[in-house]
C-alpha cells in the first residue's frame, strides 16, 4: 500500500507538491493523473526515496524507501525509459540489478521473456527503440517480484500491441493483490486500464475515486433506447416528466433518468424495446473541466496574448 500524507516539496520560492494526501491500495491500478507541473513525477520520486520532502510523508506498505534494503524486492519502479547505459545489453543491465539486490539472477531471463525481450536479451541497450526501453523498464521493476509497483508514462512509444499488453499486465499484477500505480497523459487508456483515479493540479489533490465515479463529472449520465414504436415510447416518457431527444433513425435519448426506470415505463405502456444503454460521461472531458484552472501552459491563453502583442 502507498500513503500520502500531508506531503509538500518546495524548490525555492516554487512550491511543486502542496500538502497532498491520498492512498492507493492493492488489488486495484490506480491512475495518477494532472497536467504538466501538477507535481505528479515530483511525488513519485519522493515516494521512492530519490527527493526529500519539505514536510509529510510518503511510505511504501509503512516504510520509508530511503530506508529499505533491496528495496527492488520491496517496490518496483519505471521513472525514466531512457535513464540506462546504452553500452549495456537488456541482459547485463537486469544482472547488474539483480546482484545488487541479492535477486536470483534467473529471474532475468524470466522477465525478458515476460515482456517480450526474450529475443532481445543480448542486443546493447543503444539500439532499442523507445518502446523496447519502455518494456526493459518494466521488466526491471518486475526483477524482484515486488508487492508495490509504480510505473510513470509507461505507455509512451508503445505499438497498439504493447500497449494491450501492458494493459493487461497492470491488471494481472492488480488481480494477483498489487498495488500499482500509474501516472499517465493518455486518458483513454487510463480509462480502459485503471479502476482508480488520483488527480493533481498545482501540487495539490484535486480528485482521489473511482474512474466511473470521476468520468460522471464529464457530462450527465444518458440512455440511448430504441423500441419497435418509437412514437410510442416517446410519449410514454414524455407524460412521465422524462426529457429525451429523439434522432431521425428513431433513436432516444434519455437524461437523468436511470435506464431500470426507461424499462419500467416502456412495460407499463406494452412498448417493446430493442436496445437499452447507458452512457456515462468522457474521462477526457471530465478531466479538462476538473484541471482547466491549473494547466501551466495553454496553447489557446498564449496564442491570444501574441495576437494581442
Amino acid at each position: 500500500m502507498i500513503e500520502v500524507s500531508n506531503l509538500t516539496k518546495r524548490y525555492g520560492r516554487t512550491t511543486a507538491v502542496h500538502e497532498l494526501s491520498f492512498t492507493v491500495r492493492p488489488g486495484h491500478v490506480t491512475g495518477f493523473l494532472g497536467p504538466n507541473g501538477a507535481g505528479k513525477s515530483t511525488t513519485l520520486r519522493m515516494l521512492l526515496g530519490l527527493h526529500a520532502p519539505t514536510s509529510g510523508t510518503a511510505t511504501v506498505d509503512g516504510h520509508d524507501c530511503r530506508t529499505l534494503r533491496r528495496a527492488l524486492r520491496r517496490v518496483g519502479a519505471l521513472l525514466d525509459a531512457g535513464d540506462v547505459h546504452g553500452g549495456r545489453t537488456a541482459r547485463d543491465h537486469l544482472r547488474f540489478l539483480a546482484r545488487s539486490n541479492a535477486i536470483p539472477t534467473g529471474r532475468v531471463a524470466e522477465v525478458l521473456r515476460m515482456v517480450g525481450l526474450g529475443g532481445a536479451a543480448d542486443r546493447r541497450i543503444g539500439g532499442f527503440s523507445l518502446g523496447m526501453r519502455q518494456r526493459l523498464g518494466i521488466a526491471a521493476a518486475l526483477l524482484g517480484d515486488p508487492p508495490v509497483l509504480l510505473f510513470d508514462e509507461p505507455l509512451n512509444g508503445l505499438d497498439p500491441e504493447g500497449v494491450l499488453f501492458v494493459r493487461g499486465l497492470f491488471k494481472s499484477l492488480a488481480a494477483q493483490g498489487r498495488t500499482v500505480f500509474v501516472s499517465s497523459h493518455l486518458m483513454a487508456e487510463m480509462e480502459h486500464t485503471a479502476d482508480r483515479l488520483v488527480v493533481v493540479g498545482r501540487g495539490r489533490l484535486l480528485a482521489d475515486e473511482t474512474v466511473e465515479e470521476f468520468a460522471t463529472r464529464g457530462a450527465p449520465r444518458r440512455v440511448d433506447v430504441r423500441s419497435a414504436d418509437p412514437a410510442a415510447l416517446a410519449a410514454a416518457l414524455t407524460a412521465e416528466g422524462v426529457r429525451l431527444t429523439q434522432a431521425p433513425d428513431g433513436l432516444l435519448t434519455v437524461e437523468s433518468v436511470p435506464a431500470s426506470r426507461v424499462a419500467e415505463i416502456a412495460a407499463a405502456h406494452g412498448v417493446l424495446l430493442h436496445e437499452l444503454t447507458t452512457r456515462t460521461g468522457s474521462l477526457e472531458r471530465a478531466f479538462m473541466e476538473l484541471t482547466g484552472a491549473s494547466v501551466e501552459y495553454a496553447a489557446g491563453e498564449r496564442a491570444s496574448a501574441g495576437e494581442r502583442a
